[in-house]
């Protein structure tokens, strides 16, 4: 937030939110200052944070805008390293195995408040996951943990530069010394990383994982019942829409940013409907969606009908929601097409339901939109013009190519006999 990043359509702000945690007042507040200080354009990024495009000369003014409201760290020299991603639903879904909103206060208050780790790189990243449905389990950080159940207690389970859905845990420790594994590990790795390792993936293809652990301060689990434990997911798409909560009586409501971005009106319309049907609060979450808790169940179809009417997506089925594109070159130096136009465009020639899982257009190798490989990708080549590749777990990158130099008209009717060669 501290640091406006200049694009091709103007200044770019990112608002780190805690756990991606707003309230309703200060969704108002962003809103606000997106119509003031920028073109009133707002992105829901996939680490569930905020941000806000095309600012203007006024850094100053935006900036103290957004502090007044409470959106900032502690201290700024800790704003950078907020990088903690939780399940939207953590403490509301009912498949939870504990709730990770004490422990990840623990974490994001060291992490602001504690010197040493303002050295960590902007991109250092650690999920807290605790057995949500309602989790993305796919994105690579540098730390992640697990709440997993071990002869009858609580444990957190661990691991380095990967994910859940892909990795085996290194160890575990009682859920109890969670706090402090997080700070042994974040000491451990600024002990070893030189100033060319920023990330936890850039150290382990120097330093191996046994010497990596082998000081850390915690009698660490690592028998069987630890290696062999994986984590099992659920299709996220589900939480557009109507969500259940563990709390009886209570829902959330779901609805996606089309590719994305919201305008002022449409975050200040979610932000009326979470204080008039809601508790008052918004959770953006990793697929650029955002999510209105503990909404009573007699008012969940209101809800729902509030924010879809807003323009916002609660429907998984829609192409639209299925889509996740960059900038592109209307906001980007670097993009060789308009990847949000053609989106939309692609989304209306699309004519199978649920063509393929999730399609993502990115305008140039970078790849800024996603931070794990879609089923399919359509990588610009040219204005309107992509190469598109389907995903294959046993392939590195995007997976295979199965077009070249497509129109969109041809990627849609590529995508669409997919789906028709899918057996039902």
């Amino acid at each position: 937030m501290w640091r406006i990043v200049q694009a091709l359509d103007g200044g770019i702000s990112r608002i780190k939110l805690d756990a991606g945690r707003l309230s309703a007042a200060q969704a108002v507040a962003v809103a606000d200052a997106a119509e003031r200080f920028a073109g009133g354009v707002i992105e829901v990024t996939n680490r569930s944070n905020l941000q806000i495009r095309g600012i203007g000369s006024d850094h100053a003014g935006l900036i103290e805008h957004l502090l007044q409201a409470g959106l900032g760290p502690r201290e700024a020299a800790g704003d950078d390293v907020r990088n903690l991603m939780l399940s939207p639903a953590a403490g509301l879904d009912p498949a939870m195995r504990v709730d990770t909103g004490p422990l990840a206060a623990q974490i994001l208050e060291s992490l602001q408040t504690t010197p040493r780790f303002h050295q960590l790189s902007a991109k250092f990243a650690v999920q807290l996951d605790g057995g949500e449905d309602l989790a993305m389990l796919g994105h690579a950080h540098d730390l992640w943990l697990s709440a997993v159940e071990l002869d009858g207690a609580l444990w957190l389970a661990f691991g380095l530069a990967g994910c859940p859905a892909d990795d085996a845990p290194l160890a575990a420790v009682p859920w109890a010394d969670g706090h402090a594994l997080v700070l042994a590990l974040l000491h451990r790795f600024l002990d070893l990383a030189s100033a060319e390792q920023s990330r936890m993936r850039q150290l382990l293809a120097t330093t191996d994982v046994e010497t990596f652990l082998q000081a850390l301060p915690l009698p660490l689990r690592r028998d069987a019942a630890v290696r062999d434990w994986r984590r099992q997911g659920r299709d996220a798409a589900l939480h557009l829409g109507v969500y259940p909560q563990r709390q009886p009586g209570r829902v959330c409501v779901g609805a996606a940013a089309p590719l994305g971005r919201l305008s002022a009106a449409q975050l200040r319309g979610a932000a009326e409907v979470a204080e008039h049907l809601g508790d008052g609060t918004l959770r953006m979450t990793p697929w650029q969606s955002l999510l209105l808790p503990n909404i009573a169940l007699a008012e969940a179809d209101a809800a729902l009908a509030a924010v879809q009417a807003l323009g916002l997506i609660g429907d998984a089925t829609a192409p639209l929601a299925q889509m996740v594109a960059c900038t592109g070159s209307a906001g980007c130096a670097k993009a060789l097409a308009d990847t949000k136009a053609d989106a939309v465009h692609l989304a209306g020639l699309l004519r199978q339901p649920g063509a393929v899982a999730s399609i993502h257009l990115s305008g140039c190798p970078r790849s800024c939109a996603l931070a794990h490989t879609a089923p399919a990708t359509l990588l610009a080549v040219g204005p309107g013009r992509y190469d598109l590749f389907i995903h294959h777990p046993a392939q590195p990158g995007p997976g295979a190519p199965v077009g070249r130099n497509l129109t969109l008209e041809e990627a849609g009717a590529a995508l669409d006999a997919r789906s028709r060669s899918k057996p039902r």
